[in-house]
């Protein structure tokens, strides 16, 4: 699959920026809060939604390694590669 969990997570920070961002310079440049306001909740509105998409993939990145028949402690160095040399617990 190319689009991998890490991009969705890292878009939905984006977003959370570009909301922030578009709500200060909207509300320098409109002049009037409520626009500034409806520009910043509209960009904020897809933050969720990319976090829901990277836990989707997450999961299904999860459920390919499973199959694929891996052993445990290669999936365990591989893990460990990914999130900089400590496995999150749970994984």
């Amino acid at each position: 699959m190319g689009i991998r969990s890490g991009m969705m997570y890292t878009a939905g920070v984006m977003s959370v920026g570009a909301s922030f961002i578009s709500w200060l310079l909207s509300k320098e440049y409109e002049g009037d809060i409520a626009r500034a306001d409806r520009w910043g909740l509209f960009v904020g509105e897809w933050a969720p939604t990319f976090f829901a998409l990277g836990v989707a993939l997450r999961l299904e990145e999860t459920r390919e390694e499973m199959i694929s028949g891996q052993p445990m402690e290669e999936r365990g160095e591989r893990m460990s590669r990914r999130f900089g040399g400590r496995v999150p617990a749970g994984i």
